[in-house]
């Protein structure tokens, strides 16, 4: 699930740099298997407890209200930074807000939601306990060793076990492979895939029967797709046929199909820089963000694989100032002590959301997201 680190602005001071959220499926090419590459796929697989951390630190202090985050760590956390709350806060209810706006559109249409590295992500959770009834397949994608981990926590915490069954007519719809790696059932999905074989060649017959098969996947219902700092990871060419793969072969046209992307931006002026040599230090590259290096870069990548009906994209800096009300920054504000407000304006404005959507024959992502305000182009400029 969204998790911290990249995305959740952590502050230079520590030495450390800023971490990537632990998802999905990133690395290097495809097909390659030298040690190189496996030590960077673990690298990433191991940032998902920088995310878990990250956001059982902000529930704890109050700015999240997440009952389940605790059930997915199991060392001690220590209280991050005021500033890394503050970014894991801001990030999550951007995100919280535009899934909140497409699950309440039409409320009776059967909607999906699909995650590409969810981690230890409690989405899922948090929505199945607010919404019991609601008519939605969430799916999630990520390492084997990922899903695993979580496979095993759903497992050992009755409330996690209890908020998938008590939602199915029958419990032996709940599905768990031999290896503890895949979950299947007809509303909560996790599949033990490693994205980049979604990268084959689009679009030929013989590359779509040699896709990996997603048990409960629909190709005709309204899809929302997640990406948290998780394409990122991937080679620009890899990212885009995944994308290519998602909304022309498995969720093709007219199908409504939409994308959230939360990823880090502007690595070309100072800051920018510091920020790529400190994730590389850690041996973490971001390998799509020249490519989608702003706020317009981002639009444009959205329009491209055929997000037409609309696209927007805010800073996080923008997305603090602008989306969360008077009331709510005053509470924020009162959880712990911020002092460190230029580098805090700094870091979020090296972040974005970006969301775009194509609605097909009916309207579900224009009613939904039609009016929720988007940073204007002038503030696009790259600093400098």
């Amino acid at each position: 699930m969204a998790a911290p680190q990249i995305p959740n602005l952590n502050t230079l001071r520590s030495g450390k740099g800023l971490r990537g959220r632990g998802r999905g499926g990133r690395g290097g090419p495809s097909g390659l298997s030298d040690r190189k590459n496996e030590d960077q796929d673990s690298i990433i697989q191991k940032t998902d407890s920088d995310a878990s951390h990250s956001r059982l630190s902000a529930v704890e202090v109050g700015y999240l209200e997440d009952p389940f985050a605790k059930l997915f760590v199991t060392e001690q956390v220590n209280r991050r930074f005021p500033i890394i709350n503050r970014g894991t806060y801001v990030r999550s209810t951007a995100i919280d807000r535009l899934v909140d706006s497409f699950l309440s559109t039409n409320p009776d249409q059967p909607k999906q939601i699909v995650s590409l590295g969810a981690g230890s992500d409690t989405r899922f959770f948090r929505i199945f306990s607010k919404r019991p009834s609601i008519p939605l397949s969430y799916h999630e994608i990520d390492f084997p060793a990922n899903t695993k981990q979580k496979i095993t926590a759903i497992k050992r915490h009755p409330p996690l076990l209890q908020t998938i069954t008590s939602r199915l007519p029958n419990p032996t719809e709940l599905s768990i492979s031999a290896d503890e790696t895949s979950l299947t059932s007809p509303i909560y999905n996790i599949h033990a895939l490693d994205l980049r074989t979604l990268a084959a060649d689009q679009p030929t017959t013989e590359a779509s029967s040699a896709l990996p098969k997603l048990p409960n996947l629909s190709p005709t219902t309204p899809t929302l797709l997640l990406s948290e700092c998780c394409l990122i990871y991937l080679s620009p060419n890899e990212a885009d046929k995944i994308l290519e793969t998602l909304t022309s072969t498995l969720i093709p046209a007219p199908t409504p199909v939409s994308l959230i992307i939360y990823e880090p931006i502007r690595p070309h002026d100072a800051f920018g820089k510091v920020m790529i040599s400190n994730l590389a230090t850690r041996g973490i590259v971001l390998q799509t963000l020249k490519k989608y290096s702003t706020l317009f870069c981002q639009r444009e990548r959205l329009k491209k694989f055929g997000f037409s009906s609309g696209q927007g994209a805010a800073d996080v800096n923008f997305i603090s100032e602008q989306w969360v009300s008077e009331s709510e920054k005053e509470r924020v504000a009162s959880l712990e002590m911020l002092d460190e407000m230029e580098e805090w304006i700094l870091l979020a404005k090296h972040y974005c959301v970006a969301w775009g959507w194509r609605d097909g024959d009916g309207e579900v992502f224009g009613k939904a997201w039609g009016a929720i305000e988007a940073q204007d182009a002038a503030d696009d400029e790259e600093m400098g």
